[in-house]
């Protein structure tokens, strides 16, 4: 038996692939995969987990095609707006963690908007990541770290007697636990720039469905998955499972 889930992070892959094998517009496969997105969210509030991340658009995204990307931004404010008043309802706690600032105005605004009328919920904590890259995440704490040295905020004692705990409060993230299990749909075997720091231990469950097929059950299926993984965190499974004959 592993230790209870906290956090579950979808990598939802597959949306224009989807679309394209089915003669739509890659558009179409983001308008469906919204729609599973939303569904997700509704599960994981009924199975009553804490936090939840979407990996919604990446930093690498912004080199697609600019009709897409403009198509995607559109959609996303789309969805937000729609979305606000059960967000609010079912008092969960929204949060996006990427670059946005490179986000076009409105959405900001809107974001920022859900982010402080939902700041004192915690029925479910939802984290979209948009604009997000792992690699500039880990660089730009680096950078918030070296600052902060260099204006004598942090003494050279306390920058070599540096935590992994202490330099993770300047990661964009901080306020989520790691993710226990990290799941990816259309079979692509890699994180893709993805809680590069935060995947260390997390448990990845690997499905070949697109995102669009991406069911309810299939959700459930990944969580029965992760409640038979041994968690070891380097330990051997004597140490973890002293009961249990290896031999």
């Amino acid at each position: 038996m592993t230790s209870p889930l906290q956090h579950v992070a979808i990598i939802m892959d597959g949306n224009g692939r989807w679309a394209q094998k089915r003669h739509h517009s890659r558009t179409y496969g983001h308008i469906r995969g919204a729609k599973v997105a939303k569904d997700m969210i509704q599960v994981a509030r009924e199975i009553q987990l804490p936090y939840l991340t979407l990996f919604t658009f990446s930093h690498e995204n912004w080199s697609r095609p600019q009709d897409e990307v403009n198509f995607l931004m559109r959609l996303f404010k789309k969805q937000l707006l729609k979305e606000q008043p059960q967000l609010i309802k079912n008092k969960i706690r929204f949060r996006c963690i990427g670059n946005l600032a490179a986000l076009p105005k409105d959405l900001q605004k809107i974001i920022q908007y859900l982010s402080e009328e939902t700041q004192t919920f915690n029925t479910l904590h939802l984290t979209l990541a948009i604009s997000y890259g792992g690699q500039q995440e880990i660089l730009e704490a680096a950078k918030k770290l070296a600052l902060q040295a260099l204006q004598g905020e942090i003494s050279k004692q306390e920058l070599l007697n540096l935590t992994e705990n202490q330099f993770e409060t300047f990661f964009q993230s901080s306020a989520l636990p790691p993710p226990d299990l990290i799941i990816r749909t259309s079979g692509e075997m890699r994180l893709s720039n993805f809680f590069l720091w935060q995947a260390a231990y997390s448990e990845l469950y690997i499905t070949s469905k697109y995102w669009p097929d991406f069911t309810k059950e299939d959700f459930l299926e990944a969580l029965e998955h992760f409640k038979k993984r041994h968690r070891r965190y380097g330990k051997t499974q004597e140490q973890v499972l002293p009961h249990v004959n290896v031999n």
